[in-house]
């Protein structure tokens, strides 16, 4: 399986997002998947600007000469593409925000129904593989990611690829911390890498695994009294 990684986190690999990606990422390579990785922070990707000559003059091609150039080349020939980014403002990160709006070319611009909707059909030379999620939260509640959820699976359908789930950590910033201290963690560290090994093998994330990747690690009041010492009392 070849599989392609987006993390759209400005830390790139030292925040909480790269992070639970490493482990991620390694379990999917114990399961025998090509794996490469990239960051959409500091790549030279401008803004679409909806002008549509990659579905007209320039077919398949966008006009733009930057780095998108390669990824829509790597987007096309991955089984599974892995989306990862932080909630910020209730979704993505604008920079893999940006990417992503750039992938059109993959698509061709007429319309066809499917499954009783307008959706456009991809281009002969991309896959219509499969699409996971990983995100983190800095809030303890998970109904925080539904917006970006809804969004990946819209985006999944529009891309004629297979939403396969969501591997979620709210409060993830504890959690490097809380390993530091000697916090037994563990079954979560091996949960998140047993997440890839899944996704490789079968197809997807058992649920009861993405449960233990979820659970709680200190009480919410808890983390409500430690924000308020390190951001101030208000």
């Amino acid at each position: 399986m070849k599989v392609l990684v987006i993390n759209g986190s400005p830390r790139k690999e030292r925040g909480a997002t790269g992070g639970i990606l490493s482990v991620f990422v390694e379990g999917m390579k114990d399961a025998g998947a090509d794996v490469d990785i990239i960051y959409s922070k500091g790549l030279d990707i401008g803004d679409c600007r909806g002008c549509f000559n990659c579905w007209t003059t320039t077919p398949g091609k966008c006009i733009q000469d930057d780095d998108m150039t390669e990824i829509l080349g790597q987007m096309a020939d991955s089984d599974l593409l892995v989306y990862a980014t932080p909630v910020y403002v209730d979704g993505m990160t604008g920079s893999l925000k940006t990417l992503l709006d750039r992938a059109i070319p993959l698509l061709h611009g007429a319309f066809v129904l499917r499954d009783d909707h307008c959706r456009h059909e991809l281009r002969d030379h991309v896959k219509s593989g499969k699409i996971a999620l990983v995100s983190v939260s800095g809030f303890t509640e998970m109904d925080n990611f539904d917006p970006l959820i809804t969004h990946m699976k819209a985006m999944s359908k529009n891309l004629n690829r297979e939403f396969v789930g969501s591997l979620l950590r709210p409060y993830a910033w504890i959690v490097n911390p809380s390993l530091e201290q000697g916090a037994p963690l563990g079954d979560i560290i091996e949960a998140i890498k047993e997440a890839g090994r899944q996704l490789v093998t079968e197809g997807k994330m058992k649920e009861e695994t993405l449960a233990i990747i979820a659970r709680e690690i200190i009480p919410r009041e808890e983390v409500i009294t430690m924000m308020k010492g390190h951001y101030g009392d208000k």
